[in-house]
């Protein structure tokens, strides 16, 4: 469904990706992972239009997007849905009204075709019965599960995840990664997960990439990424200060 093909960016003469190749098939769960600053968020974004590369293609199925004009661009944006890293709800709206945001604005859905949609996605992550609470209300791992109801309310085909879980314990960590496994079980959209949460990440991912210095290093299945004898992979898994990732 998802091909880049030697994706550059830099930023003024900072190089961020250097080359990026990835094949993201149809219904995985693709876990890119890296340690902070290494431009899994930019890469998220090439993928679904925020950023254009200065050179590469960003496929999706049969359609290159980095030359496409705005009104083409945004057909194909219609399939994403994306949870940004702190969840980007409206502060100044209900629960209710954040997860409604984009039929409302994206569709000629009535009201009553909203609240059904509104109410299933709710239900689906766990949060039936609070609509009418704003965000300061929430807990973080609730305010991470209203987000991703409204990231889902509009069926996309691709949902993209940038660092979903940070701020939250080990505990909820485990509980939104079973979340997502279960709504990806339920409703069969590709996911596209960048995090740096090991070893979590390694009972959600289908296929898992390690980017590094703009490039990636390794990919494959998370158990030959366990396995790999790749010494940045290997000291990225371990956490040691010793090797070649510069920790300082």
């Amino acid at each position: 469904m998802i091909r880049l093909v030697n994706i550059r960016k830099s930023f003024g003469s900072q190089m961020v990706l250097s080359g990026i190749n990835l094949d993201i098939p149809d219904r995985a769960v693709y876990v890119v992972v890296g340690v902070s600053g290494a431009g899994k968020s930019c890469l998220l974004k090439h993928l679904i239009g925020l950023m254009r590369p200065d050179s590469g293609q960003v496929w999706i199925d049969d359609i290159e997007i980095t030359s496409l004009g705005r009104r083409a661009l945004n057909r194909v944006r219609n399939r994403f849905g994306m949870l940004f890293q702190g969840g980007a709800l409206f502060d100044s709206m209900s629960v209710y009204d954040n997860v409604a945001f984009p039929l409302r604005e994206k569709t000629r859905k009535s009201e009553a075709e909203i609240r059904d949609k509104v109410h299933e996605r709710l239900f689906q992550v766990g949060l039936a019965g609070v609509d009418a609470k704003f965000p300061s209300e929430l807990s973080g791992g609730m305010r991470k599960r209203a987000a991703l109801a409204r990231s889902l309310v509009s069926d996309p085909e691709i949902l993209l995840f940038d660092e979903p879980t940070t701020g939250l314990d080990p505990i909820r960590v485990n509980a939104i990664h079973r979340l997502i496994l279960d709504l990806h079980q339920m409703l069969d959209f590709t996911a596209v997960i960048v995090s740096h949460e090991i070893p979590a990440v390694f009972s959600l991912a289908t296929h898992i990439a390690m980017l590094h210095q703009g490039v990636i290093v390794e990919s494959g299945s998370p158990s030959a990424l366990q396995e790999s004898n790749n010494p940045v992979v290997r000291q990225f898994m371990s956490g040691q200060l010793e090797g070649p990732i510069d920790v300082y």
